[in-house]
């Protein structure tokens, strides 16, 4: 589960999602693949490593082929006779270049952190971007210790969060590569709710030889119609007519719908958003049950999320795959948090502080729905750098879904969470010019970073897109001030936010992977920058000037 905010002792607040040290290795591999490309999104000529548009056919076919010959590929790029690849995803550049993002396994087991990318360009020698470079081989397959003994560790883990499970919701046999030598272990899951009523999905990793736990991490991560909403004034509503009855199902966004929790902590979707006319919400905020508003702008930031990766990325849906995740509103009682699920596909807002305050705004929705886009792409484990990288991600993005959305009464701006007034103060949850503006993120890299929380670890990662949309110093940007530094004293001058977006979309669908930190991080964003843009362009120089500035070399 991915949260939108941090807290500590459950009551402090901050936002949230993944693992990426990438490394590249040349083989010899020249496979081809054949799908239909497509003009850039915007109508322009996309630029030739911009991902391109694909039917559902045409996705369909590259994916098969590529697991056609998954075991003539796992040969190429040399990997073990007990490995075995499996076939996640698949990007096309407007040049011909295919990126396939694979799973492995090893005897069978899945290898977690085992990710890799493989990077085909038409007639030349071809690239693996990988999790981790380690050889995936152990000594044995047979457990040392007990499988309920790993249960133990992590009912135990789960229980310190709140949970009142008494048993695991299952637990397995896997590889385990997230960092240092590959080693078997157990991955164990529990459910039930962490004591802030989150749900909580931890998998824990246990070492099946010692019984020492190797890693933990939360696996939640949140017809024309009008919306009267609380944070973006009046909307139009794509919704659907049944008979006489309207309701919150947008057909043409993947039949997008959104639900009514009634303030239950239920699993399950709700009561799907009717009603006898097509206008949705008052524009005030309601502890009711029943109220409206708070559906108005989910299904808003829905709409408007979609739009911008259909829109700036060619991307259809969470998953790239035309299907619409689902909304559900009114979590809990006086939840102050959202959350995105990628088990239910689906994002999830709680009513804030006396159900008055849900958590839907612009920016939430976009953050909440990227980590959806980021645990379908790179898979950044939720953990240590990855984890604030995986944070940045949603940041960067949910405040790209602002600025597309163009709306006055939510004007685009790099602070985030700033309608819900989250403090009780009117200010904003993160800044991304100056991150350390909130009393707990990181404006620069330091070897703690990786201590910190992963909400405030992002720190890093948002400052460099700042820098790298916006440059260094003070301005003004839609009647909003900032005065951004540089850890360096470096001038930097900014290419432009939507080269910035271009460079970071690039960079997580096709060079992140699972173990990304944020060395990697600057590795990947240059791939992406010399990609689109070439090696001796502003756009790489810039790329490595606002990373610099941020202390990433």
């Amino acid at each position: 589960m991915t949260q939108f905010y941090a807290r500590h002792k459950r009551t402090t607040l901050a936002i949230a999602t993944a693992v990426a040290a990438g490394a590249l290795l040349t083989t010899g591999m020249t496979t081809g693949a054949s799908a239909q490309n497509a003009a850039s999104p915007s109508g322009a000529a996309a630029l030739a490593a911009a991902p391109v548009q694909l039917s559902a056919a045409a996705r369909t076919a590259l994916i098969q082929k590529a697991d056609a010959n998954t075991a003539a590929t796992a040969q190429q790029i040399g990997l073990g006779a007990k490995e075995k690849l499996v076939v996640k995803d698949v990007v096309k550049d407007a040049d011909g270049t295919v990126h396939t993002r694979y799973e492995r396994t090893y005897a069978g087991l899945p290898v977690l952190g085992g990710d890799l990318v493989v990077h085909q360009k038409p007639g030349k020698t071809e690239t693996v971007t990988k999790a981790t470079t380690k050889t995936i081989k152990v000594a044995s397959l047979k457990p040392q210790i007990a499988v309920a003994k790993a249960e133990k560790q992590a009912l135990t883990a789960a229980q310190a969060a709140g949970s009142e499970k008494t048993a695991a919701d299952g637990a397995r046999k896997v590889i385990w590569a997230g960092n240092g030598t590959p080693t078997l272990a157990y991955e164990t899951i529990v459910g039930g709710l962490q004591d802030d009523g989150t749900p909580n999905r931890l998998h824990v990793i246990t070492d099946a030889a010692t019984g020492k736990k190797l890693f933990e991490y939360q696996g939640i991560e949140n017809a024309t119609g009008t919306g009267k909403t609380l944070y973006s004034g009046t909307v139009s509503l794509t919704t659907s007519l049944s008979g006489t009855t309207y309701s919150l199902t947008d057909a043409s966004r993947g039949s997008h719908k959104t639900y009514n929790l009634k303030h239950t902590t239920s699993s399950g979707t709700g009561t799907l958003f009717t009603n006898t006319t097509n206008t949705w919400g008052t524009g005030a905020a309601s502890s009711s049950t029943t109220d409206v508003t708070a559906a108005a702008d989910a299904a808003y930031g829905a709409q408007e999320t979609w739009d911008f990766y259909k829109s700036t990325f060619g991307r259809s849906g969470i998953k790239n795959d035309g299907v619409g995740a689902y909304s559900r509103v009114h979590y809990g009682s006086s939840y102050v948090n959202a959350f995105w699920d990628d088990d239910c596909f689906c994002m999830t807002y709680g009513d804030g502080d006396s159900n008055t305050h849900p958590l839907t705004s612009l920016d939430v929705a976009g953050h909440e729905m990227s980590h959806g886009v980021t645990a379908n792409t790179a898979g950044l484990n939720y953990s240590g750098e990855s984890g604030g990288l995986n944070e940045a991600t949603s940041d960067i993005f949910g405040t790209g879904v602002e600025f597309y959305a163009a709306n006055s009464s939510d004007v685009g701006d790099y602070l985030i969470g700033e309608k819900i007034d989250i403090n009780g103060d009117g200010t904003p949850l993160r800044y991304m010019d100056k991150p350390s503006k909130d009393g707990g993120s990181a404006d620069s890299w330091s070897s703690s970073v990786g201590n910190l929380d992963v909400h405030y670890s992002s720190g890093v990662a948002n400052h460099f897109f700042y820098l790298l949309s916006e440059g260094s110093g003070a301005k003004t940007i839609n009647g909003v001030s900032y005065n951004s530094p540089t850890s360096n004293s470096s001038t930097v001058t900014g290419i432009g936010r939507a080269k910035a977006l271009q460079i970071w979309y690039k960079a997580l669908t096709t060079y992140f992977t699972s173990s990304t930190n944020y060395k990697a991080a600057r590795t990947g964003t240059l791939s992406a920058a010399s990609a689109l843009y070439g090696s001796s362009s502003t756009e790489y120089a810039a790329v490595a000037a606002a990373w610099s500035a941020v202390n990433v070399s």
